[in-house]
């Protein structure tokens, strides 16, 4: 071998070497966690809950980021550019497999460049209405809007957002038509469902269950697989006949496509050692979560086939990308 090519090789086995090291190391300084939408919802407090356990089992702490816009995109291109050393982390919801149908000027991939972790948990939206209408039922409901084709209206936090494709899914699956409102945040729309000016919202329990018991607002059914266990009165979609209409939102945490696999395993495992945790695992579920164990890959193969399903959903109701 020649003297060139030998110390290449050793320069490129001391650099193999000197990476292992530091990912079996991992992590020996502060972590920056981004999320990419404001303060306030599901998005946002769920992974809060999980990094504030998550600190000290890592033994570093956790510096959480809101970096917002562009419906969350702008904080994801972050992390999918930063350096793939296990030290900047996304956390993001639903919305993350939602972005390329509606953006298609990216930047990124959310898929491609983007390790899958661990998915922190899943959640249903309710079907909720004003008391005043009179319905008790999902067949109620459905028979009304039936009646007067194209003349409810239902309320969204944002053209694209989970809640606004929660309701379009329950639509295409009832065969009804409506008038999407979207507002700026959860609180303005649940106020109007409650006001009579809305006819229904898909809401995050987290978001109207205070609602629901105080009777400000009638739930007809959650969009879960299965009930859940913050409203277990309250049946799925399916239960009331309208199995396709199933759309649970998720949440879960990234890190950026090429991170070495040996601190992506970490990370998982400590995660998800946090979420079995009593206190954590509480915590969500009066949040309206569930538990969603996954494996990195198994996550990776879920967000691609959500991107799938939520482009045909959007094709199919002819919504604009942006």
């Amino acid at each position: 071998m020649k003297p060139a090519s030998a110390r290449l090789l050793c320069a490129f086995g001391f650099l193999l070497s000197t990476t292992a090291a530091e990912a079996q190391a991992w992590p020996i300084k502060p972590l920056r966690a981004i999320i990419p939408i404001g303060a306030g919802g599901p998005t946002d407090i769920v992974p809060r809950v999980v990094f504030e356990q998550l600190s000290p089992t890592l033994g570093q702490s956790i510096v959480v980021e809101n970096r917002t816009g562009a419906g969350g995109t702008i904080g994801a291109a972050f992390v999918a550019k930063a350096a793939p050393d296990g030290y900047t982390m996304l956390a993001n919801g639903s919305g993350h497999a939602i972005a390329p149908s509606l953006y298609p000027n990216l930047g990124y991939h959310p898929a491609r460049d983007f390790a899958a972790v661990t998915p922190f948990c899943t959640s249903a939206s309710v079907l909720v209405v004003s008391p005043r209408r009179g319905f008790k039922t999902v067949d109620d409901f459905v028979t009304a809007a039936r009646a007067r084709p194209g003349a409810m209206n239902f309320a969204s936090v944002g053209v694209g957002s989970f809640t606004h494709l929660s309701a379009e899914h329950f639509l295409a699956s009832a065969g009804l038509q409506s008038v999407h409102v979207p507002f700026k945040g959860g609180p303005a729309a649940i106020a109007e469902v409650i006001a009579g000016r809305i006819d229904f919202f898909f809401g995050p329990i987290s978001l109207v269950a205070p609602q629901i018991r105080e009777g400000t607002v009638t739930a007809l059914a959650v969009n879960g697989a299965k009930r859940s266990a913050a409203l277990p009165s309250i049946p799925t979609v399916a239960e009331a006949g309208f199995g396709k209409a199933a759309y649970p939102v998720w949440f879960g945490l990234f890190l950026p496509a090429k991170t070495p696999r040996e601190i992506v395993n970490t990370l998982h495992r400590e995660t998800q050692k946090v979420l079995q945790t009593a206190n954590v695992r509480d915590r969500l579920e009066a949040m309206g979560c569930d538990a969603m164990p996954m494996t990195p890959a198994e996550f990776d193969a879920y967000v691609e086939k959500e991107i799938g399903l939520n482009a045909a959903l959007i094709k199919a109701i002819g919504l604009k990308p942006e």
